[in-house]
Formats: structure tokens, C-alpha cells, sequence
């Protein structure tokens, strides 16, 4: 929305003076106008021009409906605290661990929050550990119809126990025992926030959050062909129906002629609450297009203007109809289940293109066969005779594996920030904390180019990956004692604080009194963390302090190897160099107690009570005789005294070894099928194996 803060209003209606501001959102307008006044020490009366597009339409009419300063006070004061929170917590605290380690360290109310999201995501990948199990389908037939149906029961871990079921039921008669069928609407998706538009783009096209938020509001600004894009609301008001209605017949005549013909006017009205919802709207309505035809678009602008308008012309199209059919089949004693989409309307999704009504399609199927059931989208009429035999005419067992959690894209991040990194797929849960997210939709984009600028983050195709230097970071700030300045949910709850600010539901003065005690315990905990060493955050990092460049992540900096195009540990080698910044960097009671273990054996085992310890298998070295023992870091042989020097790592390829790993490579000399990341960001499955007993070392063997 734009913003016209009209000064000195006279009895007689004459404008002596205005100062015009398109800020990142009106708190921030309202903060920024508040500052001029007091800057020039202006005491004038003073009105608010409300407009929601450039177009001479709405700045005439919203200076007829001038408002009153006085109704934006809270506003001005959520500004101001947001401002002074942000950097008091930013200044102080990037000086205090800077200072203290030497390195240029950028934390922030905000970007720490988010840079810990990212943090946390890929130590749970790094953790992951991949386990192999089956899936067994049928294809069964009754006339000309022909359907898929996965076996029901518990997972199962043996090949043998699948292709079993397989054998049994393969070429066998089959009854259908249920047979259910109801018909379902898919309605449109939400009208556009910022969020969401950026979301899709990003997975879409690629963009970054920012080149989007730079689009749109040149969309906004410069072409006019869109309304205000930073806003955090997917509603209209009851103001805005007859404007969409006066859109909708303006696209009438162009491209979008087709799709206009064929829409229905009367679908959007006030009493329509997917899209006329006042009490979702709070200083700026969803993005729509104006009445303003496009002129010359380059071609990024092009796409996100289609995106709008699509999302637009959605809701003036009825829902989608399906019929949903649910078959229960059994041969013999095994049961499987099939779910069927029979598509009866496509409804609204006529707007959508070729391209992506073919790829919603395909991601529905594969969504459901991660949980092991079909369901296949059909536009063709299925019938089935629930009396009749059906004849399994063909099964097979199929391999899988778990997979690990998905690094962050922006568009997912996004998605992460405006929950507070809570995991919603709830729309209406998501709905109910955009208000305690990480930062604001006119800020988050800004958030992550900071954490790309700083070195904290890279990219890889659309994946955000951490680096060294971000992860180091990280870890410094939680082992200092200063957990909730990485605390997603908690600088939510911040914002949740702030946005009651706005509306004079809390107080200004105690959320900064907080904040101000908040400030002083970082610094006085962070001087007592011990300096982390020159080595902690990578080369680049190190020597480029002064730029606050950052390190760009590399194998060699992290002290990993590479083999086969995977990032893996060296099996002789130790912790990580992050963790051993970590312990250098520990208070001196816990270095004292680390740098003990780390006197203690090669494998960590230490002297005493060895002989105790639970024997997970036999050494197998030749004419070695001992057991192989747990030990701190890793398995090794309790004959290390008499010089047996075996061991295997507890880490190692990216991976945990496991006692039932250790204990399989120990028997078989490899492990279960795995599933490894490469540098590329692809997966590959592969079994670690044990390449020379006589020492533990190990490789990856990967298998087609």
C-alpha cells in the first residue's frame, strides 16, 4: 500500500506540504514518518492517505476518505520498538562474539533464528540413517479395466518375505472385500500474499526471494499493473469485490480472453469467504491486479504477472470435482488397497497450464506411494463390479528407502519462516501463526540475502546449504548460554509481541525492558566463552574478517574427503574441526575434561574396566583373539594393549555406524543398503564395507 503522509491540512482543505514514503511495511512508514516530525520538530495536524494501487481512481477516492494520524499511534510504536530490539540484540551482539573470536560475526534478532533453522536441518540429514525396506504391488484386471493395489501389513525389512508375497498372489484369482466411493471438491488455492507468491515462484522458476520481491514491486511501481505486494494477507475486503469484478472485464479483451469468457462473475461476492474475509485483512488487502493494462514486460515480470493473474482468475471458476474410489482386494490371505481419483470437473484448474495440471498429477501419485498406498488421477470413468473376481495378473516387489529430510530451498524456507519454523502443513494452523513468524514478508528476503552476504550460507541449484562458518556460528552462540537468540519459536513469539503492540494490546515499554535484560546477559556470557581457534571457521573466513565475506563451504575446510562423488569422513580420523573448535572453545572445567579423553587410546577407550565392557563381536584379525569393545569415538579390539590397532569410527561417510552396522560388518564385511548424498545434491545407494579387516578401514561401494 502506499502511503501519503499529508502534513498541515488547513480549515480550508489546502495542502501546504506532504512527504511521500514506500517503505517495507506501514509500521515502518508510520516510524519513519514519526521521525521526520520530530526531526523538523513539526507540529501541524496531520491526515493518512490510504490507497491500495497508483491508479488516479484510488488516490481520488482515498482523498475523499482521509484518516486520521491518531488511528496509527501503535503502529508508530511497534516501529520504533521492532527498530531499537533489532539493534540493540544486532549491534551488541555481533560485537560481543566478533570481539571475542576474532572473526566477523553477524547475529541479529532475526537472521540468527533462521540461520539456526538451516543449522538444525542439516544435522538432522548428517544424522539420517537410511533403512531398506519393500513394498509389494499387484495389477489386477476385471474386463478392460485394469488397477494397481499395494500389499497391506507391516513394513517389511526381507527381500525373501516380499517376493514371497509376490509368488503367492501373482497370477492368482482375487475377491474385492470393500468397495467405497464419495465425491470430493478441490477449491482454488489462496489469492497471493507476498509469502506464498514468492514460494511459488522460487519453485517454479527459481527465483530468489528477493529478485521476486524486486519483480513485484517493479510490477507495482514502475508498471502499476499490480497492487501493493508486501503484504501478509490472502483476503480482500468488501471494498475490493467490485474492483476484482472491474479487473476481471478488463482482462476481457488479451490474453486471458479465453479464460474470462469462460468465468463466472458471480462466484466472488462479499459473502464469499475464501476470498472477502475484513477480519484477515490488517494494513494491506491480497495482491490483485489493478485496472492498468501491462505494456512491455521483460520476461521475469511477465511470469509473475501471469502467476497473479491465474490465481486471480481462479476464483471466479467453480471447484474441481472428483470422485474418490477406495478397493479392498484379497488373493489368498494377503490384502492390498487401492485409491482412485476419478476427475469429473476440472473446475477452476482450467486456468492453470498444460504443464502444470499434468504435473499436479504427478506428484499426488508419488506422494502416496511414500505412504505405500496408490493413487492414481484418471480422467477416464472407472467402473468395477464389487461381485465379481478380479485376476491379479501381474505382482512385484519393489525396493525403497527412507529418505532423509530435504535441505531448505528459499521458497521452503520461507514457508519455515512464517510459522517460526514450526512444521504446519495446516493451512488454517499456518494461517493462525503468521503473526509470530520470523520476521515480516517485506523483510524475509532481505534476512536470507543477509545470510548469504555474511557467509553463513551458499547455494546449490535451489538447495541453501551452511557453511563452516555458519555452523560455527551456531554453535558458539548456544554453547555460550545464549540458546533463545537461536530460538525460531521464541523470536516468533517476539514478533507475536510486537504485532500486539500494533494493535494496543501490549506495552511498548515492558517488551523493550525485556529485551534491553536480554542484551546485557549475551554480553556478559559471551565474555566468558574462551576465544574459538583461527581454524573454526574456515580459510576464507579467517582471511577475509574484515570483509565479512564468509567462507564459501569446501571438502578440504571441514577436513572431509571424497570418493565416489560422496562427501564422507576419513575412517582414521577424528571429530569434525568444529567440534574440536567447539571443545577448545568449552569452559575450562569441560576443555580439561576433553582433553583427558582425548590422552586416553586412539579409539577413546580409556584403561580401566576394559575387560568389563560388552564384547559386540570377535576381532577379526588373524590370530588376534580379542572381542571388539564401544569405546568413545569408536569399536576397537580389546587386545589394543598387546598392539592390535583395529577399530572402525563411529562416523564415518556422513553416517553413525551403528551396533547392528558395526555387528553386520563385522559378519558380512558390509552394511545394509544405505543412501548417500553426493556433492551434487543427488542421492545414490550404496553399503559401507569393510576393506581390510586387519585394520577396519572402510569404503562405500555403491550398487545400481
Amino acid at each position: 500500500m502506499k502511503l501519503l503522509d499529508v502534513v498541515g491540512l488547513n480549515g480550508v482543505g489546502h495542502i501546504k506540504g506532504f512527504f511521500t514514503t514506500c517503505i517495507c511495511e506501514l509500521s515502518i512508514s508510520e516510524h519513519i514518518f514519526a521521525l521526520i516530525q520530530q526531526q523538523l520538530k513539526l507540529r501541524q495536524p496531520v491526515k493518512r492517505l490510504w490507497i491500495s494501487d497508483l491508479t488516479a481512481e484510488s488516490i481520488a477516492t482515498g482523498f475523499e476518505r482521509l484518516r486520521d494520524a491518531s488511528e496509527f499511534e501503535f503502529l508508530t510504536q511497534a516501529a520504533r520498538a521492532r527498530s531499537e530490539a533489532d539493534w540493540l540484540i544486532g549491534m551488541n551482539a555481533s560485537r560481543a562474539f566478533t570481539t571475542r573470536h576474532n572473526t566477523l560475526l553477524s547475529v541479529g534478532r532475526v537472521q540468527t533464528p533462521v540461520l539456526a533453522l538451516i543449522h538444525d536441518r542439516e544435522k538432522e540429514i548428517e544424522a539420517f540413517q537410511s533403512q531398506t525396506f519393500y513394498d509389494v504391488w499387484a495389477e489386477f484386471k476385471q474386463d478392460q479395466i485394469k488397477y494397481k493395489g499395494a500389499w497391506q501389513g507391516d513394513r517389511l525389512t526381507k527381500p525373501e518375505e516380499a517376493e514371497g508375497i509376490a509368488a503367492a498372489v501373482r497370477g492368482k484369482e482375487g475377491k474385492i472385500t470393500k468397495y467405497d466411493t464419495k465425491q470430493t471438491k478441490e477449491y482454488p488455492f489462496k489469492l497471493y500474499d507476498l509469502t506464498l507468491l514468492q514460494r511459488e515462484a522460487n519453485a517454479k522458476y527459481g527465483y530468489s526471494a528477493k529478485k521476486m520481491l524486486d519483480v513485484a514491486q517493479a510490477l507495482y511501481e514502475r508498471h502499476k499493473v499490480i497492487s501493493y505486494p508486501r503484504t501478509n494477507s490472502n483476503y480482500v475486503t468488501e471494498q475490493n469485490i467490485d474492483g476484482m469484478h472491474k479487473a476481471l472485464r478488463m482482462l476481457g479483451t488479451g490474453p486471458y480472453a479465453d479464460l474470462v469468457q469462460q468465468a463466472n462473475p458471480n462466484l466472488v461476492h462479499k459473502q464469499n469467504k475464501s476470498v472477502c474475509n475484513p477480519s484477515r485483512v490488517e494494513d494491506h488487502h491480497a495482491i490483485l491486479p489493478t485496472l492498468k493494462r501491462p505494456g512491455t514486460l521483460s520476461k521475469e515480470e511477465q511470469k509473475v504477472y501471469d502467476l497473479v493473474i491465474r490465481r486471480f482468475l481462479s476464483h471466479f471458476f467453480p471447484p474441481a470435482e472428483y470422485k474418490m474410489h477406495t478397493v479392498m482386494t484379497q488373493v489368498d490371505k494377503h490384502l492390498f488397497k487401492t485409491n482412485i481419483k476419478e476427475l469429473l470437473s476440472l473446475g477452476w484448474k482450467v486456468v492453470l497450464s498444460k504443464a502444470d495440471q499434468d504435473k499436479g498429477k504427478k506428484s499426488k501419485i508419488s506422494k502416496k506411494e511414500d505412504e505405500e498406498e496408490t493413487d492414481e488421477w484418471t480422467d477416464k470413468k472407472f467402473e468395477i463390479d464389487a461381485g465379481r473376481p478380479v485376476d491379479c495378473v501381474r505382482a512385484e516387489m519393489k525396493e525403497k528407502a527412507t529418505q532423509p529430510p530435504k535441505s531448505y530451498t528459499e521458497g521452503t524456507l520461507l514457508k519455515a519462516m512464517e510459522s517460526a519454523g514450526k512444521q504446519m502443513e495446516n493451512e488454517e494452523l499456518r494461517e493462525v501463526m503468521k503473526d509470530a513468524g520470523l520476521g515480516t514478508p517485506a523483510t524475509r528476503a532481505a534476512t536470507i540475502e543477509r545470510l548469504k552476504k555474511v557467509g553463513y550460507i551458499e547455494m546449490k541449484g535451489k538447495k541453501i546449504l551452511i557453511t563452516d562458518k555458519g555452523k560455527m556460528a551456531i554453535d558458539l552462540i548456544r554453547h555460550a548460554g545464549v540458546d533463545l537468540l537461536a530460538s525460531p519459536e521464541m523470536t516468533g513469539q517476539w514478533e507475536r509481541r510486537l504485532h500486539q503492540i500494533s494493535k494496543g494490546e501490549a506495552a511498548q515499554e515492558k517488551f523493550m525492558d525485556n529485551v534491553k535484560r536480554f542484551t546485557l546477559s549475551i554480553i556478559d556470557k559471551v565474555r566468558q566463552q574462551p576465544p574459538a581457534p583461527a581454524n573454526a571457521f574456515g580459510e576464507e573466513a579467517r582471511s577475509n574478517r574484515s570483509g565479512g565475506k564468509g567462507n564459501a563451504r569446501s571438502i578440504g575446510a571441514s577436513g572431509r574427503a571424497t570418493a565416489k562423488g560422496m562427501d564422507r569422513t576419513p575412517s582414521g580420523g577424528g571429530s569434525s574441526a568444529g567440534s574440536a573448535a567447539l571443545k577448545q572453545a568449552a569452559p575450562p572445567t569441560r576443555r580439561s575434561s576433553a582433553t583427558k579423553a582425548a590422552r586416553s587410546s586412539s579409539d577413546g577407550q580409556s584403561d580401566a574396566s576394559v575387560s568389563q565392557r560388552q564384547a559386540l563381536g570377535s576381532c577379526p584379525c588373524s590370530n588376534c583373539g580379542g572381542s571388539i569393545i564401544e569405546g568413545r569415538k569408536g569399536y576397537g579390539c580389546s587386545h589394543f594393549k598387546q598392539g592390535c590397532g583395529f577399530v572402525i569410527w563411529k562416523e564415518y561417510a556422513g553416517k553413525q555406524i551403528t551396533e547392528t552396522m558395526l555387528k553386520s560388518l563385522l559378519a558380512k564385511g558390509q552394511t545394509q543398503l544405505l543412501s548417500f548424498k553426493r556433492k551434487d545434491g543427488s542421492t545414490v545407494k550404496a553399503r559401507i564395507v569393510l576393506d581390510v579387516p586387519g585394520t577396519g578401514q572402510l569404503s562405500v561401494r555403491e550398487e545400481s
